[in-house]
């Protein structure tokens, strides 16, 4: 039987090119990409579906899309551009794209990436439909507009930093992964699957909302969760609302935009 420093040890062999690999996607996409784009493409028809289609590859967790989605609306972009902006980022990006393609292969990553953005056109749209409360910010200052980030070295950069801003997430799940692996057996979670698919799918769903787990992160923790004998149905729906949302996205959402809209993020995750 493998100990737990050999599972450790093995989980970060398999994650780190990946990783790296994300990082320098990333930056790349940090460097060609204006500064100014959100801001211009974020308002008006189409603007949930441009949102979204910039939000999918993005690496930021919960964490980061708080103030990048809310900082959208306060810049303009509609309420339904922001929400779906915030659905849809933290639960895919390159980073983790690529990680969960070296993990659970390429089908159950590109659906991964599927599954994130049909959920932000849905509560995007949902949103721009129902319409919300008239929320005032307390900052109404203009946004800084000085950005004078380029070439490589601006890219290596973002990488370096994106790297920083989740290692510490990352790790945590190395070191979960690794636990399940070495210490739980392979019918560990039979009494869970045992009440039926839908059954298990929701259970994981309420056991994910609030938790603060990062895209990345989460997937060698999936990962386990299958090779423990979870279906990939239920393993899809941790890595889905785990980086979604938590209790500090929950009470955000629902200062800058108001109880109903908080209603149908939460209900179209």
């Amino acid at each position: 039987m493998m100990s737990y420093l050999d599972s450790v040890w093995q989980i970060m062999v398999e994650l780190a090119p990946w990783l790296f690999l994300g990082a320098a996607v990333s930056g790349i996409i940090h460097v060609v990409l204006p500064h100014d784009f959100v801001q211009r493409h974020l308002t008006g028809r189409g603007s949930v579906l441009k949102a979204v289609t910039l939000g999918v590859p993005l690496p930021l967790c919960s964490c980061g899309v708080i103030p990048a989605g809310l900082g959208l609306k306060k810049d303009g972009a509609s309420d339904g551009a922001s929400v779906g902006f915030i659905i849809s980022t933290p639960q895919t990006g390159v980073d983790s794209v690529l990680v969960a393609a070296g993990f659970l292969g390429w089908p159950f990553a590109l659906f991964k990436v599927g599954a994130a953005a049909i959920t932000g056109l849905i509560g995007g749209w949902l949103t721009d439909k129902v319409g919300g409360e008239t929320i005032p910010w307390s900052d109404t200052s203009p946004p800084d507009s000085d950005h004078s980030h380029h070439g490589w070295r601006a890219a290596l950069e973002h990488g370096e930093d994106l790297i920083r801003s989740i290692w510490g997430w990352l790790g945590l799940g190395v070191l979960v992964s690794a636990a399940i692996t070495t210490w739980i057996p392979a019918d560990g979670f039979t009494t869970i699957t045992g009440w039926g698919p839908i059954v298990t799918l929701l259970t994981v769903l309420v056991i994910s909302l609030p938790l603060y787990v990062c895209a990345t992160a989460s997937v060698p923790i999936a990962a386990s969760l299958v090779a423990g004998g979870f279906p990939s149905g239920a393993a899809l729906v941790f890595l889905m609302a785990g980086p979604a949302t938590n209790v500090a996205t929950i009470g955000a959402i629902q200062r800058a935009f108001g109880k109903r809209i908080l209603g149908l993020y939460l209900s179209t995750i």
